[in-house]
């Protein structure tokens, strides 16, 4: 039991930073404290301890590639004389992208920057996430487990199902984000700023897309919130950088904070700092 306590600590301390979460580097800040909901009741556990696959984030503008480790589980810190500014650019990483670690609650990933002379260090560098990381152990260090015994063991010349490997095939994209539109004329020039993603959707389908997932999310869990802070941070950021569309996916992204408010209680300041980048992005666009 005291082994089992001792696992869990990790997620404790996550969730008890929760509130922290909603005060992320451009301020998507929750005026309440949240109750998570706890995973549910006879919930069947895996075997063994989950395993988790770091992202590689190398290449990418900071203010992108923390919300790619944050989203699926990570922690991350910034080592080195460069600082976590929104523009900056990550030259490495530790682990590397690829690697697979052990779910210990939120495993830090390090990274190295590079400053974007061109767009200059604005706003409040972020050099820590904003809750408690825990340690990295990789995957390849547990033993492995053997699988449950079964009432009636399959004869050995019994061959593997046939779902065995469709399960392990790469998942596709859905048919909506499979052909993203090419051609996206900028609203206006940000120098120094990263140049759209053209193998991400664009911000008007990310914000539409955001509020569908709302509405199947009605609970404010930690992996929610952080997810939907990942999201407005990512459209904000973007449109601010001039990308395509921009002032229409923050006008759905507005509706989208308004409507986790009503739902969460939370979302009031998110909504005002995206209608303050609503009025830049109009004023810049003319």
């Amino acid at each position: 039991m005291a082994a089992r306590l001792a696992a869990l600590t990790p997620r404790m301390l996550l969730i008890g930073v929760f509130a922290v979460l909603c005060t992320g580097t451009l301020g998507y800040a929750a005026e309440q404290t949240l109750t998570t909901t706890p995973a549910a009741a006879g919930t069947p556990q895996a075997a063994g301890p989950a395993v988790l696959t770091v992202p590689d984030v190398v290449g990418q503008a900071f203010v992108f590639a923390k919300g790619a480790l944050a989203d699926p589980g990570f922690a991350w810190r910034v080592a080195g004389p460069v600082h976590g500014y929104s523009a900056n650019v990550v030259t490495s990483q530790t682990p590397v992208g690829g690697t697979r670690v052990v779910d210990t609650g939120a495993p830090v990933v390090t990274l190295t920057l590079a400053k974007n002379k061109g767009y200059g260090q604005q706003g409040a560098a972020a050099d820590s996430s904003p809750y408690t990381g825990t340690a990295v152990k990789l995957a390849s260090s547990i033993p492995a487990v053997q699988p449950a015994a079964t009432t009636a063991a399959a004869p050995a010349t019994t061959p593997a199902p046939a779902q065995t490997t469709a399960a392990r095939a790469p998942k596709k994209k859905p048919a909506a984000v499979a052909k993203l539109p090419q051609h996206r004329p900028a609203a206006f020039a940000v120098a120094g700023a990263p140049k759209e993603p053209l193998d991400e959707m664009p911000l008007p389908d990310r914000a539409r897309e955001l509020a569908t997932w709302l509405q199947a999310h009605p609970k404010p869990t930690n992996a929610v919130v952080r997810h939907w802070l990942y999201q407005n941070e990512w459209i904000v950021t973007g449109a601010r950088f001039g990308w395509w569309r921009g002032a229409e996916a923050l006008r759905t992204l507005i509706e989208v904070d308004a409507r986790a408010e009503s739902l969460w209680g939370i979302g009031a300041k998110s909504e005002n700092l995206a209608r303050a980048a609503l009025s830049e992005v109009q004023a810049r666009s003319k």
